[in-house]
């Protein structure tokens, strides 16, 4: 059994800072690609970031320069740092993590359950 559990949401105003947190816990033997997705209301889940095993990043466009993702690989735990946080960015964030079950060696992708951002003054 995997567990990810989020923490870091809230509200802010425009301009402001976040740092959201995903850890993962339970039968895991390798982590390959951690990532944050959002879904906005009345829109699609979209990627917003991901780091692969060895630090590659990767970041949708609208948030070059104003996010950035990072990883705590003892803790098994994946961050992501927002800044200049615009009304846009308003959603819930998952994260994501592609990974090597310890129980069964299978690979298998997890999510966790969301947490809301809302950027409104």
């Amino acid at each position: 059994q995997v567990q990810l559990v989020e923490s870091g949401g809230g509200l802010v105003q425009p301009g402001g800072s976040l740092n959201l947190s995903c850890a993962a816990s339970g039968s895991i033997y390798t982590i390959y690609d951690m990532g944050w997705y959002r879904q906005a209301p009345g829109k699609q889940r979209e990627l917003v970031a991901t780091i692969t095993s060895i630090g590659n990043t990767n970041y949708r466009d609208s948030v070059k320069g104003r996010f950035t993702i990072s990883k705590d690989n003892a803790k098994n735990t994946v961050f992501l740092q927002m800044n200049s946080l615009k009304p846009e960015d308003t959603a819930v964030y998952s994260c994501h993590v592609e990974l090597m079950r310890y129980s069964d060696f299978e690979v298998a992708d997890y999510w966790g359950k969301g947490t809301l951002v809302t950027v409104s003054s």
